[in-house]
């Protein structure tokens, strides 16, 4: 699923326009962003959790040239898988 499948599915369960669902789905994703930039923790119950993760420098390679580059030290969203969702993904069936 991605952006718009889920508000196309918030419009029809909760019985909105299209654009009420698509604030809505901004505002939850313009938190989250808020909430990561701040260096906070996101944790849904039974879903997972979002936290930042901050990367040292290192000394990578360029796969097109295969010259040595220096990266720079970054920090990444990293997301936590919560137990019940791991669960219910391990219960099911694959075909």
């Amino acid at each position: 699923m991605n952006k718009s499948g889920l508000i196309e599915a918030l419009a029809k369960k909760e019985n909105l326009t299209e654009k009420k669902a698509t604030d809505v789905v901004n505002l939850i994703f313009k938190g989250f962003t808020d909430e990561l930039k701040k260096g906070g923790r996101i944790e849904i119950r039974g879903f997972g959790s979002l936290i930042v993760r901050n990367y040292n420098s290192y000394r990578g390679r360029n796969p097109k040239t295969g010259s040595s580059i220096d990266v720079s030290p970054k920090r990444l969203p990293f997301f936590k898988v919560g137990k019940e969702l791991r669960e219910k993904v391990n219960s099911t069936k694959q075909s």
